[in-house]
């Protein structure tokens, strides 16, 4: 598998693991929602405004368009609706990023700041990419235990299961 395959495999996952999420989530009632449940966003909200704040910084990094929080643990929205709403938006926006990459550009190199210090970098784009994706399953894993301990059932989003549904 190519690069570019590889990385819009990983951007059409994501946006199926966060719909799966997103279905379960809207199954809690608001206390399971915003119960500060000692993750390291704390709720199930906050971890998901976490995870949309990320991508929005990402996304600016690497096509130089869009809004960013100035912080990590921004609150974007505070309603589930929109915040489901703005999480559909940047997954589609997401998936058209990944699916407009090509080799010459997935080699190439971006440049930016980090969010919590004024220090300038350039990184390769390759594993930019794959710390983004890393990145995200990483708390949606946080999610998916968040959801597992308050409701003793959380949605299937292996990779492998993703694959098998995609027939990638």
């Amino acid at each position: 598998m190519s690069l570019t395959a590889h990385y819009r495999m990983f951007g059409h996952y994501n946006a199926w693991a966060n719909e799966r999420v997103y279905d379960a989530a809207a199954a809690l009632s608001a206390e399971q929602y915003r119960a500060d449940r000692g993750a390291f966003f704390k709720s199930v909200h906050g971890t998901l405004n976490h995870l949309l704040a990320t991508d929005r910084i990402w996304m600016k990094r690497f096509t130089g368009e869009g809004e960013v929080p100035d912080r990590l643990d921004a609150i974007l929205y505070d309603s589930f609706a929109e915040l489901r709403a703005a999480r559909q938006a940047e997954d589609v926006r997401i998936k058209a990023y990944v699916d407009g990459l090509d080799a010459q550009r997935i080699a190439g190199t971006i440049s930016y700041r980090r969010v919590s210090s004024p220090e300038a970098f350039v990184q390769q784009l390759a594993p930019a990419l794959a710390h983004w994706f890393n990145h995200q399953t990483h708390h949606r894993g946080q999610v998916h235990a968040l959801l597992s301990g308050l409701t003793g059932a959380a949605p299937e989003l292996d990779l492998l299961f993703f694959q098998r549904q995609a027939a990638v």
